[in-house]
């Protein structure tokens, strides 16, 4: 008979929007038990600990280490929170599952990528496309060998946020506005979802960037670019020119104002021996083949993918020992040595630029 394993004790880092969808992805998991959670809003706190029955609750992070009681994090905390309270996390020896973007910049997210190294714990990066089945299936052909050599790709991540009000209204709603706001620590559109379409090409793709070239925008929307305390300054879209390491080359862009798309995903891969496109739009997954004896008349064929796992799960299962820590923190710096590259390439006019490798 196979040995019971110990529950993995989870504590639950920010108890924000996000945070509901973390607790509820581990609460559905056999072995698992959520069993604090950590933020410096008591009543946001509460009623995350109310609603997901969490026996402890914190106000600091530092308290909550000093209990100790827990194996690994959800840090579900601001972008600019990651970096601090992560290394603080695994100086202790948790495990950390981390919300995207791993830091701010390449460098405190390689600080973190070394720690992890270090102390000999898992550290993952919830990049939550890797759960689209059609994207695991599209890389494991491309691994395969189905398309033959990659040449060329395109890749777009469509939002509308900023031309409609589905989400909520952008102009009085702080979730929305400050996602427009250097100075409350938005990126824009590159570091919020550029991240995600970015790894959904280099994952399909199986190969990380290693040149770009980026043009960020951003759009007048109010009287004086202001609304409030908020000044509308991070940028609305961008477009890159991308080559891959192994030299496939092609286009990634990601917008705000792509009307009638609320949250999709587009990704073409073409190789010198068929190609495959790749979809998630309005939460349907698509993938399509064409290589082999349709090249001539160009006939496409769907192609099924059964269920992935979810990062929750990975992370789980990683910490276990059953599985591969992926996306793991040496991507997620990877990642973001790609995404510090695109904001200095349009600082010098879409000038090509070589991104820094990042020790696996």
């Amino acid at each position: 008979m196979a040995s019971l394993k110990k529950p993995v004790r989870v504590l639950i880092l920010g108890t924000g929007n996000m945070a509901r969808n973390h607790a509820a992805a581990f609460q559905k998991m056999a072995g698992v038990e959520i069993v604090a959670g950590v933020d410096r809003r008591p009543d946001m706190l509460a009623e995350f600990c109310a609603a997901y029955d969490v026996p402890e609750k914190f106000e600091d992070l530092q308290e909550a280490i000093a209990w100790g009681e827990f194996d690994a994090v959800s840090n579900v905390t601001p972008d600019a929170a990651h970096h601090p309270t992560t290394l603080q996390l695994l100086a202790a020896g948790k495990h950390v599952l981390c919300e995207k973007p791993l830091a701010t910049n390449a460098a405190d997210a390689r600080e973190m990528t070394a720690l992890a190294k270090e102390k000999g714990v898992i550290g993952m990066v919830n990049l939550s496309y890797r759960d689209v089945a059609v994207l695991q299936k599209a890389a494991r052909l491309v691994g395969e060998g189905s398309i033959g050599a990659l040449r060329h790709f395109e890749a777009s991540y469509l939002q509308s946020w900023l031309t409609q009000p589905a989400w909520g209204d952008w102009r009085t709603e702080s979730q929305w506005l400050w996602r427009l706001s250097t100075e409350h620590g938005s990126k824009g559109v590159l570091g919020d979802v550029g991240i995600h379409i970015l790894d959904f090409t280099a994952f399909a793709a199986q190969s990380p960037v290693s040149e770009l070239s980026c043009r960020l925008k951003t759009f007048d929307k109010a009287e004086g670019n202001r609304i409030g305390d908020y000044p509308l300054d991070a940028n609305d879209s961008f477009t890159l020119q991308a080559e891959l390491e192994n030299g496939a080359l092609g286009t990634i862009s990601a917008t705000r104002f792509a009307s009638g798309h609320h949250n999709d995903l587009r990704l073409r891969l073409y190789g010198d021996k068929g190609g495959l496109e790749v979809s998630f739009e309005n939460r349907i997954e698509r993938l399509r083949i064409c290589h082999g004896g349709d090249l001539t008349e160009a006939r496409w064929q769907e192609i099924d993918a059964g269920p992935v796992p979810t990062v929750y799960e990975r992370f789980i299962d990683a910490i276990r020992g059953d599985a591969r820590p992926d996306p793991d923190f040496a991507h997620g710096a990877l990642l973001q040595a790609a995404l510090d590259t695109a904001e200095r390439s349009d600082a010098a006019n879409g000038a090509f630029l070589k991104v820094d490798a990042v020790s696996e």
